[in-house]
């Protein structure tokens, strides 16, 4: 194994590590703003929201990332849609991780008893104010670890962006394995930085669930 060049390139890798986190958090945001509204056309009483939240689910959970990045990225400028790499990149995966995390949403709400809402009409609550004062927050203690769930599987599909260029941990390795030919030391790298983020995201998510568990 090349020490001397891993030590030389690691740099390099940690500059390629800060985009992989920005890219996270940038898809995340979106991510729980897409599951958000997902999850509210889901539970809707509207039949058109219901049709509009299932097909949004369907759609994009059950087509590859991949794909759709290539199709908003390479293909989104015949329709008018022009969009960097990074920002493909962000939407992209934003709107596909967004899908699983209305599952996630919808799979928590439905979870709580229906006895809670029930008896929360009963003293005179809308159907809007059970949701928020009643259901929501117990559906946010069953919600964090799924949600933290799919924040580890969003972190790692953040690689897939490297087949549209956005220069992250796997474009990087890539990048010097072709000048290098040294794919293990590269991807090794790639993999540890991998690693640290996700284990410090989840021990954000295991401090959040305590927290939860405790209020």
């Amino acid at each position: 194994m090349d020490y001397e060049l891993m030590q030389r390139v690691f740099p390099f890798f940690l500059e390629a590590a800060w985009i992989t986190i920005l890219l996270s958090v940038l898809t995340a945001v979106l991510g729980l703003i897409c599951g958000i509204l997902g999850t509210a056309a889901r539970l809707s009483r509207f039949v058109v929201l219901r049709f509009l939240g299932t097909a949004y689910v369907s759609l994009f959970r059950g087509t590859p990332a991949l794909i759709q990045l290539f199709i908003l990225y390479f293909g989104g400028p015949q329709i008018g849609i022009q969009l960097d790499a990074f920002e493909a990149g962000v939407i992209g995966l934003g709107v596909n991780v967004g899908a699983y995390m209305t599952e996630t949403m919808r799979g928590a709400i439905i979870a709580v008893d229906n006895g809670q809402a029930e008896a929360a009409r009963t003293l005179g609550m809308s159907r809007w104010q059970a949701m928020r004062n009643v259901i929501l927050p117990q559906a946010m203690r069953l919600m964090i670890r799924p949600l933290g769930v799919n924040l580890n599987a969003l972190i790692k599909s953040t690689a897939l962006v490297a087949a549209i260029s956005v220069v992250e941990l796997t474009y990087t390795a890539q990048r010097y394995i072709g000048s290098t030919y040294k794919p293990f030391e590269m991807f090794l790298i790639a993999g540890v930085l991998y690693m640290i983020i996700i284990y410090i995201v989840g021990l954000g998510v295991a401090w959040a669930d305590r927290k939860a568990r405790t209020t």
